[in-house]
């Protein structure tokens, strides 16, 4: 495990940059018509970048141009429920179980034309980049996990676990009741702005930098796929029974066999467990780091050099004999 060797590097690129999401791209791709910025030369290794709950593309904004100066195409796809990603059905089932999210990527990766990237997300997108290694291992060609192996079961969720424990993740509890979901609707952005507080405690974000991103929340579907992906979890809503298969070789904690760095902020104050214990899940080439100077949950936007670096550094183990 290494440390960040300087915080002040890590924390923030050193200039204003211009915005790479002014002008989005649009595809259909399975379920979904994906809102996404393509940036970067078209023959560039690609590379996908996930974002999480409750955050949105711009957590990249200054991960993209440390990438395209490099030369690489950089994919920043909204997940379904986010941003300017809508479902091409409106009748099909708001459905955000775990496997659903890694087949949305792989129906994007299809629909833009690429065989193989590297991929990298935190949160709900690192846990998504997770399971394409494990499902598509011929498709990565190195992973980037912000807080390491995330991939989950409803029988391993069902299992209580300490009340300290259970305490972190209060929300889920909120989200099971049908009082949680009537009022994440009416405060979304109270409760998105008071995550981060709690999930990044030492992070200075101002009220132009979470607006930018709450717009995101505004999505018509956003609710119900919030509300979904916690209660699936919990056993406490069905899933779609065309990914029982797949979902009984996640219940199995398959390991990751693709080159892999995987980061944790010395600050981050979101449940996430102990690097020691997921890293024996990741059998090829593998490094952690912890990257440090007061750093949170939202890793790629509170640290994206060292974010960066990660990327272009697990591309060269990639290619290591």
């Amino acid at each position: 495990m290494t440390s960040s060797p300087a915080a002040s590097e890590a924390t923030r690129a050193d200039a204003p940059v211009a915005d790479p999401f002014a002008e989005l791209r649009f595809v259909d791709a399975g379920a979904l018509r994906v809102g996404y910025l393509d940036a970067g030369p078209r023959d560039g290794t690609p590379v996908l970048l996930l974002h999480g709950w409750p955050y949105d593309i711009r957590s990249f904004a200054e991960v993209v141009p440390l990438l395209t100066e490099r030369g690489y195409r950089v994919l920043v796809p909204y997940l379904r429920g986010h941003g300017s990603t809508r479902f091409r059905d409106e009748h099909a089932p708001r459905n955000a179980q775990q496997s659903v999210l890694a087949a949305d990527a792989i129906d994007f990766l299809d629909a833009v034309g690429v065989e193989r990237a590297i991929v990298a997300g935190f949160d709900w997108g690192a846990r998504t980049a997770d399971i394409l290694t494990v499902l598509h291992p011929g498709r990565i060609i190195g992973l980037v996990s912000v807080s390491g192996y995330l991939i989950g079961s409803r029988a391993a969720g069902a299992t209580p676990l300490p009340p300290a424990a259970e305490l972190q993740w209060w929300y889920q509890f909120y989200f099971a009741t049908e009082r949680g979901r009537q009022g994440y609707d009416r405060y979304r952005r109270d409760f998105a702005k008071l995550i981060w507080r709690l999930a990044s405690p030492q992070w200075s974000f101002d009220d132009a930098e979470f607006d930018a991103s709450a717009v995101a929340f505004d999505n018509p579907d956003h609710v119900d796929i919030v509300i979904h992906n916690y209660r699936w979890r919990l056993g406490l809503a069905a899933g779609d029974p065309r990914f029982d298969e797949v979902e009984t070789i996640l219940a199995t904690a398959p390991t990751v066999g693709v080159p892999t760095i995987t980061l944790e902020g010395d600050a981050n104050g979101a449940p996430h467990p102990d690097a020691a214990a997921y890293a024996p899940k990741f059998t090829a080439a593998y490094e952690h780091r912890v990257v440090g100077g007061g750093v949170g949950h939202n890793l790629p936007q509170e640290a994206p050099r060292e974010f960066a670096r990660a990327i272009v550094d697990v591309h060269r183990m990639s290619r290591q004999p």
